[in-house]
């Protein structure tokens, strides 16, 4: 599987930061595109980048044309203007343009907003992206598997989105496995 990880200026970087390092470990084909305030972010959230990415107008990315195939994408996490960007078909920058693709070649979008409360825009932008095929992902983590700390809590997300891109893994205890 060949997936795009696209980490944007919302705070949570290390749910875009996990999954890569995630699928990389899975051994899957994964690419890293960065956004300019996503960098802004991981520097103060995170510290140096592990891994090698694209920035957000790095036109050598090889996805942002529909006959380049490409699996999946996940937007993690999905910033408010991302999310705008991409429900109304404005191809901005490479994440925005290469979300288009997805959506226009019906392949697999994962929209992982972080961001509380949202206000009616925001609801709105998400309902029109999964009526357009995306799979719109909220970065709330789920108590049940008994988590003891943060590692826990964002391998939960991370394993949730896994779930979605049908990507086996033990990252939490599925419900029921704890009772």
């Amino acid at each position: 599987m060949k997936v795009l990880v696209a980490i944007t200026g919302a705070s949570g970087v290390i749910y875009g930061i996990r999954l890569f390092n995630v699928l990389k470990k899975l051994n899957m084909e994964t690419y890293c595109i960065i956004t300019n305030a996503g960098l802004k972010v991981i520097e103060e959230e995170y510290g140096k980048i592990p891994f090698e990415y694209y920035k957000e107008n790095d036109f050598s990315i090889p996805f942002v044309s529909g006959s380049q195939k490409l699996d999946a994408m996940v937007v993690i996490p999905c910033s408010m203007k991302t999310l705008a960007l991409i429900a109304n078909g404005i191809a901005l920058n490479n994440i925005t343009r290469i979300a288009d693709v997805m959506l226009k070649e019906k392949r697999k979008l994962i929209i992982v907003p972080r961001e509380t409360p949202l206000n009616v825009i925001h609801l709105e932008n998400m309902l029109k992206l999964a009526k357009a095929g995306a799979i719109i992902l909220p970065a709330m983590p789920a108590f049940y598997h008994k988590p003891k700390d943060m590692d826990d809590i964002i391998n939960f997300i991370i394993g949730r989105v896994l779930d979605c891109l049908g990507i086996e893994h033990n990252l939490y205890k599925r419900w029921c496995e704890n009772l």
